[in-house]
């Protein structure tokens, strides 16, 4: 068979969703839109590639939203979408190609396995659901159903022989449609059906945002872990907790900058997602680890864990220590930890206690720290 390339078309602007920023690189239940399109096809056994074309001045957060996914060089589109899909398909060359929507986040494996199937026995081939609600003309008032027979909602990803959908968008010109089937057959060239999904439904305003998080919340699992670390005085302060430095004599002996409360953030999530511990992940024989910022290692496992779909929900850290005090900047610790990990401050605890003057803590000779992280991951 012919190379597969699943062409992601990202390069709209979302202005009927309306906020800052573009509604691919929104975050869908914790992760972007656009890597959660890619993702969904990137997997796939009989995709080959998977290429994104994005707009002008999108590199950035395109590059952020897919970080550590495997979509080769970024393609950078036009004003209109039959301009990103032309220079999509200049990119891919040959082979087939699967014309794929950014705003339609999930796309089911079956879904492709039925549009490769079609692909052999025709020029294109579209996923598509029947109309199930009653149609009408009218505006204030009805005049009239229209019959929903033969009718059909066209979902994407749409696959086509790249050669025939670049000669069809060249015949048609600057008249080309929006919708590449359409092109097609304007062409002369047949277009085949399969079953679509409701999974395949598209983002467009707040309601369809709704729906969404509903449905992938249903597919996700809940998971706790927890995290706890310990470093001794050492040397002169300040000491660096919770991501800010705090006055006080000493500072903290550790190989890193021996910040006690992210290591134990850190550990309790790398704990929920059962990817091991800090210390597998940044060996303190390791000398680059030296005197490192522990943020690194926060935004680390919180990365990991957004690769997989995950979201955070609730981050709750106790710091245990005799001194220094920790009421004065509780505040601004769970505000940095907060920021570190891209969570609203009031999904972050930052709480203390004392050992009543028992134990190492007591004495003075160091701090401990615990954490308890919540998470969700797909089922």
């Amino acid at each position: 068979m012919s190379q597969v390339t699943a062409l992601i078309v990202a390069a709209g602007s979302g202005s009927r969703m309306g906020g800052d920023v573009p509604k691919q690189f929104r975050l869908l239940a914790g992760t972007p839109v656009l890597r959660r399109a890619v993702q969904a096809l990137i997997g796939h056994p009989r995709i080959d590639a998977v290429r994104v074309v994005i707009g002008t001045g999108q590199q950035q957060l395109a590059a952020d939203a897919l970080a550590g996914l495997e979509v080769g060089e970024l393609i950078v589109g036009g004003k209109e979408r039959a301009d990103s899909v032309r220079a999509g398909l200049e990119a891919v060359g040959v082979g087939i190609v699967l014309i794929h929507d950014a705003a339609r986040p999930s796309c089911p494996p079956d879904v492709i396995d039925r549009l490769l199937e079609a692909l052999a026995a025709a020029d294109g081939a579209v996923p598509v659901l029947p109309v199930a609600d009653t149609l009408a003309k009218g505006d204030r008032e009805l005049r009239g159903t229209v019959s929903r027979t033969q009718l059909l909602r066209v979902q994407t990803p749409q696959a086509f022989h790249a050669e025939d959908l670049l000669f069809a968008m060249e015949e048609a010109g600057s008249s080309a449609a929006t919708d590449e089937s359409t092109v097609m057959q304007n062409a002369g060239l047949r277009v085949a059906t399969v079953a679509g999904d409701e999974m395949l439904h598209k983002l467009t305003g707040a309601r369809d945002w709704e729906r969404s998080e509903m449905m992938l919340a249903s597919q996700m699992t809940s998971r706790t872990g927890m995290g706890f670390d310990v470093h001794a005085f050492e040397g002169p302060g300040p000491l660096v907790m919770g991501g800010i430095q705090i006055a006080h004599e000493h500072g903290l002996a550790g190989h890193s900058d021996a910040d006690v409360v992210l290591h134990a953030i850190t550990d309790a999530l790398l704990g929920a997602a059962a990817l091991g511990d800090i210390g597998q992940h940044f060996p303190p024989s390791d000398p680059q680890w030296k005197d490192a910022s522990s943020d690194r290692f926060l935004v680390h496992a919180a990365d990991l864990i957004r690769y997989r779909g995950g979201v955070i929900d609730h981050v709750d850290c106790t710091v245990i220590c005799e001194a220094p005090k920790i009421g004065p900047h509780r505040a601004p610790m769970q505000a940095r930890v907060a920021d570190i990990l891209g969570l609203a401050a009031e999904r972050v605890s930052i709480k203390a206690t004392t050992t009543e003057r028992l134990g190492f803590t007591g004495r003075g000779e160091g701090i401990a720290a615990q954490a308890v992280v919540t998470i969700r991951l797909p089922a």
